[in-house]
């Protein structure tokens, strides 16, 4: 089934009207210092200005992974919708248990998943019963078939005992509407959908549900020594390699992408290339040009065009970065100039980026989790920055987990990301690291 748009929408003003411009944001931080910016602070201005998409569409269930749900899915039924067994077993009567006595039970029935029971259960019957049956209307218990044994000779009238005390009254009965009762939330706008939640959704009986239309996002690596893959490579150029992890972490939010691939250090390009993209997504990053240098063209290029801030970041790797809107021919798009040193734009993108569009596209967000490890090894750390080292946990001969090192931590070896499993976050106020030290992780396991 194809998706249907469901409200009108132009590329390049999802983004919305933020509530305030950037410089009325800034104005209000007390300890704003462009030069010397915390990453609390600058994760904080992002978050302040960021506005979610308005433009929704109806999908198939199946087509609905990983979307952005757009509106709360209330229970039109119950789930389940009767009484039923969490058993095989057989069904009967609980009030008949005695604490110090076997009960013996004839069978008067057999009762299969998607059946019911149509007679009556008077006391000292029960009915075998299948799990997920509907439970007799004169039952309220189930003892599970191993627990019970068939005593007397004749088929036609059989009867089980079982042990005293081996059940409760009420036990292996499923109450109608257990798991969700007619009017209750069962998703709400914003959530993600998991594969729980697409059973979730199949359960209740729906097909199909509205969900936030993707996010585009525009990127581009600025650099006259950066050559794309597939290109020869001359003396001094280097394969550009930030696209590719961009494409990959974008891909993994649920983006619809647009590489628009190597900008020549050259204005005119470079002015062209943010038009471009302004005009045709949601978000543009770029990666290299925000750090100083003489061939940086693109902070000039940036501020001709919207509304940007460019900041030193207390945090290793990554300090510089520039953030804030751009316009063209009526069209809005927010922008993130990432560092150009590999290692740089991925630390950037997870801790500055990442949670930036997952607001755009309108769901729920939250800091990344950490975890509490100790490390194997000592790391130097300067206080007054936040710095991310690249580790490898993994339990050690005890079972228990620790962290590690991947090596040599330069911001441009970007082996030491593909050797890692985690980052180590040393906060701005954190100085060295001694061995046996805990320190927090963040998995990249689930960074989606």
């Amino acid at each position: 089934m194809t998706s249907s748009a469901h409200m009108a929408d132009t590329a390049g003003k999802a983004a919305g009207t933020p509530p305030a411009s950037l410089r009325d944001i800034v104005s209000c931080l007390s300890d704003y210092d462009p030069n010397a910016l915390t990453v609390a602070k600058g994760q904080q201005v992002i978050m302040q200005f960021v506005q979610p998409v308005t433009a929704t569409e109806q999908v198939a269930i199946r087509s609905a992974l990983d979307r952005v749900l757009a509106v709360d899915i209330q229970s039109a039924i119950n789930v389940p919708a009767h009484d039923n067994s969490a058993m095989d077993g057989y069904a009967f009567h609980g009030d008949e248990l005695q604490a110090d006595a076997e009960l013996t039970l004839r069978v008067v029935g057999n009762v299969q998943a998607g059946d019911r029971h149509q007679g009556a259960v008077a006391p000292g019957e029960c009915v075998r019963i299948m799990t997920g049956a509907v439970m007799p209307a004169d039952c309220d218990t189930v003892v599970p078939q191993e627990l019970t044994q068939i005593v007397g000779g004749n088929p036609a009238l059989p009867q089980i005992t079982m042990g005293a005390a081996c059940v409760r009254r009420g036990d292996n009965r499923r109450l109608a509407g257990e798991d969700l009762h007619i009017g209750q939330a069962a998703l709400r706008s914003g959530k993600i959908l998991r594969p729980a939640d697409l059973g979730l959704l199949a359960s209740l009986g729906i097909a199909e549900v509205t969900v936030r239309r993707r996010l585009r996002v525009a990127f581009f690596s600025t650099g006259n020594e950066l050559r794309s893959v597939g290109q020869v490579l001359e003396p001094g150029c280097v394969y550009d390699s930030n696209r590719y992890t961009l494409y990959g972490m974008l891909t993994r939010l649920g983006c619809d992408v647009i590489d628009m691939g190597v900008v020549q250090d050259d204005p005119a390009a470079l002015e062209a290339a943010l038009r471009s993209a302004c005009e045709n997504a949601d978000a543009v990053i770029t990666s290299g040009g925000v750090s100083v240098g003489t061939a940086d063209y693109t902070k000039q290029s940036m501020a001709a065009l919207g509304e940007v801030l460019f900041w030193k970041i207390g945090m290793r790797p990554g300090r510089p970065m520039a953030f804030g809107s751009l316009a063209s021919h009526g069209k809005r798009a927010l922008l993130f100039g990432l560092p150009g040193n590999p290692v740089a734009v991925m630390i950037s993108f997870y801790f500055f980026v990442r949670n930036a569009l997952l607001q755009m596209a309108g769901a729920e967000h939250a800091p990344l989790p950490r975890l509490r490890v100790p490390s194997l090894s000592p790391i130097r750390k300067r206080p007054g920055r936040t710095e991310y080292q690249r580790g490898i946990v993994a339990p050690d001969q005890h079972g228990n987990y620790c962290v590690k090192l991947t090596g040599a931590q330069g911001s441009g070896i970007l082996r030491s990301m593909s050797d890692a499993n985690c980052i180590i976050v040393l906060d701005d106020s954190s100085g060295d690291v001694q061995a046996g030290d805990m320190v927090d992780v963040v998995l990249f396991e689930g960074l989606i």
